[in-house]
């Protein structure tokens, strides 16, 4: 899912040389307008009238990071005439040599950063303190008060300069590979946020990603108010991942199926409004009634605290970490600006009105009815996550189990078999050892995720939840994901022409491959589906999943957007905010749909906790899988796969319309859908 590359995140949280009371207010420090003219002018009058631009552009974005603490005025000026380079030639070649020493710290970095973490993100046993306490270290934190100290940092600005995304949609018409790739060493830095901030950002962030990690409903433990167990004994599954993926499967159970799906729906419910019964939380030594909340130990119902508003805590944590960087980020002084106009790259007013309209697209009321059908009776809230038109629905999920625990054990088989699995999907056995030589496997203690390498000759990681009795079938879906993610780390690492390429636009574009082979999961098992009409179901199930996720992703913005405009909140009114957004969202979009009213299941999303601002990407990415789908009929997968993702990171309209020939756009799935919806 995430983690694609740490050094990313390292640079853009570019730190303060020195972390002093004084230096936090750091727009009374900056070189005045005079020197700034000064050194112009003096650029100018060296390199000539013709290079008055990036001369401009250069002096300014140094100036933008100078402050008192790195030298004088005149020391400013003294830098700037000395460190600017003119002649194409000895720039570029400072550009390869920054480039080769770049990779090697963030690679590095990215390496420490995955060993101070195995503990918390793999099964290695007991988790201990001491494992938290590394898993928070950033031990990148001080890297960029190092690079602003002896002036790396400036050379970069000076002659680098970082360019907008609106300098970027403008002038990048116009750039060759060479200069896009230029210009992403420019992003590296754009502002200073002094090591403490860093840190802080980190400690938040490992701490909701424990929270999570070890957030699992032993189900086994479950009963009905009559008193039956609905579950297997030795059921554990991770909120909100397995639980979402255990309603999915239900669909093929048609004898315990709906009541097994509604009982999962009111433990969300008990999730999102925290009145879950602490004790029972990742505890199989109780039974919990869930529809009563009624929790029973040697068949006496006992009293029990409800969870103390913990799930959010962890959203407050990560939004005051994020408060303390936005002083120092002027042109992104919220994270909702850092994630999508700097980090996606696309602004949120743009995703919401994307979202916007293809929420109240009527064609979902359809759909929604062919569903209704298809179940033989009116929908639940929880078939947003309706499943039957997976090809996979039609393998009864005991088949699939043994399919899967039976074809992989452990990690290890997995990742034997991965040569195999690209084989299937068209790439030489050559290229698919390659590949798959560049992948390692690992246990993980969460869903698990993808971990993508920082530099070329290192691994990228693909983690995957693994029982002791073998790889379930909802394991196996996940893990093939994660392949994906894992596929194009590599392609878009090794096969870039230029390392600061590397990587794709925003993490949409890694979603959209990892969907892509996720969707292939059934075919790597040797199976097909088994309806006539599955091109047909496959847009109806497209649709429907696109609708659930752009729902979440709205709250989550919307979560942020209420944050920010009431950051002296406590836990309990952030509670009551969440699931108002949730059910506004839901009365906005979705009432119309399932006939019924201030539902709050988009609330019960993870990734909300321990990744905000993230779930925006998976609509994206869906919104990409499908073009790439299309564009992919009757051409050979993995030929197209390869060219595609070697792009590495251009700005994302560019890098579609390279791509498949068009922009990001809905457009498509709806005019499908519409020919679907007129059979």
């Amino acid at each position: 899912m995430r983690y694609l590359i740490l050094f990313s995140v390292l640079i853009l949280a570019a730190c303060n040389t020195t972390v002093k009371k004084e230096s936090m207010n750091m727009t009374n420090l900056r070189p005045t307008e005079n020197s700034i003219k000064i050194a112009i002018d003096s650029l100018v009058k060296k390199h000539g009238a013709s290079m008055v631009l990036p001369i401009q552009k250069g002096v300014r974005h140094t100036a933008s990071l100078w402050t008192a603490n790195d030298g004088s005025e005149s020391e400013f000026i003294n830098f700037c005439t000395s460190a600017y380079i003119g002649d194409a030639k000895s720039k570029f070649l400072l550009f390869e040599k920054l480039s080769t020493y770049f990779e090697s710290l963030g690679g590095h970095f990215n390496k420490i950063t995955l060993d101070l973490r195995q503990n918390v993100d793999l099964n290695n046993g007991e988790l201990l303190e001491i494992d938290k306490i590394f898993s928070g270290y950033a031990a990148g934190a001080h890297l960029q008060d190092d690079l602003y100290l002896n002036k790396i940092a400036f050379v970069v600005a000076l002659n680098f300069p970082y360019y907008n995304l609106e300098e970027k949609e403008r002038e990048g018409k116009a750039w060759n590979r060479a200069q896009w790739a230029e210009a992403r060493m420019g992003d590296q830095f754009i502002s200073r946020v002094p090591a403490e901030v860093t840190q802080g950002v980190a400690k938040a962030e490992a701490d909701a990603d424990i929270y999570i990690a070890e957030y699992n409903i032993r189900m086994g433990s479950l009963r009905t108010e009559e008193g039956t167990q609905l579950f297997p004994d030795n059921m554990s599954l991770l909120t909100h991942w397995n639980l979402r993926d255990e309603i999915k499967a239900d669909y093929a159970d048609k004898d315990k199926g709906l009541v097994k799906q509604k009982m999962i729906y009111n433990i969300m419910q008990h999730i999102i409004n925290q009145d879950i019964p602490a004790k029972v939380i990742n505890n199989p030594a109780y039974i919990w009634k869930p529809y009563s909340n009624q929790v029973l130990e040697n068949n006496a119902t006992i009293t029990c605290s409800p969870e103390p508003n913990s799930r959010y805590r962890q959203i407050l944590n990560n939004f005051h970490a994020q408060q303390a960087v936005d002083p120092f980020v002027p042109e992104m002084n919220t994270l909702i600006k850092r994630k999508f106009s700097g980090e996606m790259e696309i602004p949120v007013e743009e995703v919401e009105a994307l979202f916007d309209g293809y929420l109240k697209s009527p064609q979902l009321t359809k759909v929604g009815q062919i569903i209704s059908k298809r179940l033989g009776r009116n929908l639940e809230t929880f078939d947003i996550w309706y499943d039957g038109f997976k090809a996979r629905s039609e393998y009864p999920q005991e088949q699939l189990n043994g399919l899967t625990t039976q074809k992989y054990p452990d990690p290890k088989a997995f990742e034997k078999d991965m040569p195999e699995m690209l084989g299937k999907l068209g790439w030489s056995k050559e290229r698919a050892a390659y590949l798959a030589e560049k992948i390692q496997v690992d246990p993980a203690r969460g869903s698990g995720h993808a971990w993508g390498a920082g530099m070329k000759g290192e691994k990228s990681h693909l983690r995957t939840r693994i029982a002791s009795s073998g790889m379930d079938y909802k394991g196996y879906n996940i893990a093939v994901h994660e392949f994906g993610h894992n596929v194009e780390q590599t392609i878009s690492l090794y096969d870039a022409d230029y390392f600061m390429l590397n990587g794709v636009p925003n993490t949409a574009f890694t979603e959209a491959l990892a969907f892509v082979f996720q969707s292939r999961d059934l075919n790597l098992l040797g199976l097909t589906g088994q309806s006539k009409d599955q091109k047909d179901l496959n847009i109806l199930d497209a649709s429907w999943t696109l609708m659930e996720i752009m729902g979440v992703g709205l709250v989550d913005i919307n979560t942020w957007q209420w944050l920010y405009s009431h950051p002296e909140a406590t836990p309990e009114e952030l509670k009551n905010a969440v699931i108002q957004i949730s059910k506004d969202v839901w009365n906005n979009y979705f009432a119309a749909v399932f006939g019924v009213r201030d539902q709050p299941i988009l609330a019960i999303y993870s990734h909300m906790i321990s990744n905000p601002l993230y779930l925006a990407a998976y609509s994206y990415g869906q919104i990409i899988e499908f073009q790439i789908e299309d564009y992919l009929k009757g051409k050979r997968f993995s030929d197209e796969i390869d060219r595609i993702y070697k792009q590495g990171r251009l700005i994302p309209q560019d890098w579609m319309k390279h791509a498949v020939g068009n922009k990001i756009s809905a457009d498509p799935i709806i005019k499908q859908l519409d020919e679907v919806l007129v059979k």
